[in-house]
């Protein structure tokens, strides 16, 4: 279980940054790499620098990503560097002047390059510290944090060889693929050729790389199947991850046990996700209440004014337990970071002026101590 938790967890895993984890996740892979290769259609890599499981997702979702980033510049910038590095032999050093150069080359055409904007100069840095977080090059000489102040400090850099393995290695070719609708097609059609296999990777990946699986009608091919192997599936995710499986009318849910959590988790102990546990209690009351109607499908549909209007409420009647960053925050502001931390946890999502709301918002709420709740009432 350990191990097939690291390789979802992680990236990969870096023989060099860890030796003892990769050693550890190494004796253990027998034991899981069939669950990869079988119920999840995902290759595992395995060699003398790495352990990866190139973790493709059922379909894309907009929390997806590197969270590093912050513009769709720095991934541009990431995919010249990683072609850069392409050229390269392992251990073989180089300047950043001369990554800056070939930058330019590789990215004329798709976006202009400009060193002396300070925006473009930080998400330069941003790739550089990443890539050397990944240690997909080792800076010997400077540091990438002075390039944002001036593009001309020299850096002498390695290339440690591990790039190749950062990009997916797919079994069609890409050259025509302008967006990742491309990709989605491109399974899609494959799944038409093998239905039944396919749709096991589908199920297992949305599992166990998003927050949740839906479905809005009953013959949901996705759904039947998981209903009808709900006990195997769930025999699966306790022998490698753990957790319980949780099926819904509408909505499929794999629930980490909170005594083993791993990866990225909803709640975590921060004022954003508390605020949200809260938020969802109203909204759960508003729907068992019959004031919020839910869909057939279980989801509910509000306004974008009536739900700034309800968070405006509550941040009124909660406040005293807030910290001062989020009780002082401008309304605006503060719904556009609910509304974001949401999304990432597939629980809204935005339509035409409009908020959708998941299933995921009633799956789990907080509340406060009932001395606070009647304390703040009487007040």
């Amino acid at each position: 279980m350990e191990a097939a938790r690291a390789l979802i967890e992680n990236c990969w895993i870096d023989k060099k940054k860890d030796k003892e984890l990769y050693m550890k996740v190494r004796r253990e892979l027998p034991k899981c790499q069939k669950f990869f290769r079988e119920q999840l259609g995902w290759t595992v890599i395995n060699n003398e620098q790495i352990l990866k499981v190139e973790k493709i997702p059922a379909r894309a979702e907009g929390y997806m990503g590197i969270t590093d980033f912050t513009e769709s510049r720095d991934y541009c910038l990431f995919c010249a560097v990683l072609a850069f590095l392409e050229d390269k032999e392992e251990q073989e050093q180089f300047l950043l002047s001369e990554l800056v150069d070939m930058l330019e080359l590789q990215l004329k055409g798709v976006m202009d390059v400009d060193w002396t904007s300070f925006t473009q100069r930080k998400s330069l840095v941003r790739v550089l510290q990443f890539c050397e977080n990944m240690r997909l090059l080792e800076a010997y000489e400077g540091s990438s944090d002075n390039v944002g102040s001036s593009i001309g400090q020299e850096i002498l850099y390695e290339n440690t060889g591990l790039s190749r393995y950062m990009a997916v290695n797919f079994a069609y070719s890409i050259v025509d693929f302008q967006s990742w609708e491309d990709f989605e097609k491109q399974q899609n059609e494959e799944s038409e050729a093998d239905r039944g296999h396919y749709r096991i990777n589908r199920v297992y990946r949305q599992m166990v790389a998003a927050p949740a699986l839906y479905w809005s009608r009953s013959d949901n091919p996705d759904s039947i199947y998981l209903k009808n192997q709900r006990q195997w599936i769930q025999k699966n995710f306790s022998e490698y991850l753990g957790g319980q499986l949780h099926v819904h009318k509408n909505a499929a849910f794999l629930v980490i046990d909170e005594d083993e959590p791993f990866g990225e988790r909803h709640p975590r102990e921060a004022m954003l996700p508390e605020l949200v546990l809260l938020l969802c209690r109203l909204i759960r009351e508003k729907a068992d209440e019959g004031v919020w109607k839910k869909r057939q499908d279980d989801c509910i549909v509000v306004s974008i004014k009536e739900f700034q209007e309800e968070m405006h409420h509550y941040r009124n009647r909660y406040r005293a337990a807030w910290s001062k960053e989020y009780r002082e925050m401008e309304d605006a502001k503060l719904l556009k970071a609910v509304i974001s931390y949401m999304k990432s946890w597939m629980m809204v999502d935005e339509c035409d002026g409009e908020i959708v709301i998941y299933p995921a918002a009633g799956k789990m709420i907080g509340r406060y101590p009932a001395e606070f709740e009647t304390k703040e009432k009487s007040r």
